[in-house]
């Protein structure tokens, strides 16, 4: 991951360049970033697609290393085993991950008052899980919460200004509708 001024340069402060790295780079050792989102703390998450299994939610700090390819809690794709994350192995863990996969697509992190039970979640499309998904915060801590099917591809997940959430369906049979969910009742 890296971190710039509006510029294009890289930022000060980044915690890698001492140690000989590009002093652009944030983080390192992620896969596929697929979405980012800051939240209410100012903390940053991302989610990446894994290898075979392996979807991840990571809270990105400076400096860390998430593991790719070293480690992965997937496996390739001809079935070779990839090591999983293990406590004291020098790599950050992701705060959730998925197996089977969900293949995410967009992340929001919801700050609306149309949901209030879901302030501070994160929500992630999923592609091949054809899903919305809710993964809790706490804090630094993140838990799976809800995983609905929508019966489509779930390309991106947006608020809407009312705090509505938007889904843009990810083409097929749906032809990439935008949904609007609203509570009921």
């Amino acid at each position: 991951m890296l971190r710039l001024n509006l510029d294009g340069t890289p930022a000060a402060g980044n915690p890698l360049a001492a140690k000989g790295f590009d002093p652009a780079i944030w983080s390192y050792g992620h896969r596929n970033l697929l979405g980012i989102a800051f939240d209410k703390g100012g903390r940053l998450w991302e989610q990446e697609m894994g290898p075979k299994g392996g979807d991840e939610v990571n809270l990105i700090k400076p400096g860390l290393n998430y593991g790719w390819p070293k480690v992965s809690n997937g496996s390739h794709y001809d079935g070779r085993d990839i090591p999983d994350h293990a406590p004291g192995d020098g790599y950050e863990a992701p705060k959730v991950s998925w197996n089977p996969v969900i293949s995410p697509g967009g992340l929001l992190y919801y700050s609306g008052t149309l949901f209030p039970q879901w302030q501070g979640s994160l929500f992630i499309g999923g592609l091949s899980s054809q899903s919305l998904v809710r993964v809790k915060l706490d804090g630094e801590k993140a838990e799976k919460a809800d995983q609905w099917d929508m019966g489509a591809r779930i390309r991106e997940v947006e608020q809407c200004p009312d705090g509505a959430l938007w889904l843009l369906e990810d083409g097929g049979k749906s032809e990439g509708r935008l949904l609007k969910l609203t509570p009921t009742g």
